[in-house]
């Protein structure tokens, strides 16, 4: 089987497995974005209560955020953890899009992919996973995102090799399956559902929707 199958083959079972995980929860794309910058070494409920602080104090708005004082903003994201170094970082993604996009989120998501990755990735904070995040679930433009449960799975099922790095493993979903946003992110979102139920650290195969493939669970897995 190649590549290209063994990834749909991985994407059929887990979908019905799991269903449509209708991912990413946000009500806007500022939202979204914001929401991938918080959930950065937390769990997703704890980004829900930081966005609903957000939400009550009407600073789903770029041009609020960029006026509220940092450590204000870090009160209201205290949730999310880590709350005045997110804030640090959101205001600088924020203050990026206002200075070079007039704040104008349209016209920066319009950016060709790689222009707008690059500039995400030049503001301090932003990783590649955070990067593709917003690429993908905000702007709404087909970026595959990496993650531990990615390179966990991925490397467990030998479709990649234990050394292969963010970039690598992006390129091995991207050549080989579909450019497609919805596929993209719904690839994504699943494998994030095996990981936390079954492909975790410690390996929990029985019932895992990819338990009859060719796999071992003893190999390694980030973080």
């Amino acid at each position: 089987m190649d590549p290209a199958e063994q990834l749909m083959t991985l994407y059929e079972r887990m979908l019905r497995h799991f269903g449509p995980q209708h991912w990413w929860p946000g009500e806007s794309p500022l939202e979204i974005m914001i929401g991938a910058v918080l959930t950065q070494n937390t769990n997703w409920s704890n980004v829900e209560r930081a966005v609903k602080n957000l939400r009550r104090e009407n600073l789903i708005n770029i041009e609020k955020l960029v006026k509220i004082d940092q450590s204000a903003l870090a009160e209201l994201i205290r949730p999310a953890g880590y709350f005045n170094i997110k804030a640090k970082r959101l205001r600088s993604l924020i203050d990026f899009v206002w200075r070079e996009y007039e704040g104008d989120l349209d016209r920066f998501f319009n950016l060709p992919i790689d222009q707008l990755r690059e500039n995400l990735l030049s503001v301090n904070g932003v990783g590649r996973e955070t990067a593709d995040d917003i690429v993908l679930y905000a702007a709404g433009k087909p970026t595959f995102v990496v993650d531990a449960y990615t390179y966990r799975i991925m490397v467990r099922h030998r479709l990649i090799a234990e050394d292969d790095d963010y970039e690598a493993i992006k390129e091995m979903f991207e050549t080989h399956l579909p450019t497609d946003v919805a596929l993209f992110n719904e690839y994504h979102a699943l494998l994030v559902a095996t990981g936390k139920n079954f492909c975790r650290k410690l390996a929990r195969c029985e019932g895992c929707p990819l338990e009859t493939l060719d796999h071992d669970p003893s190999l390694p897995s980030w973080g």
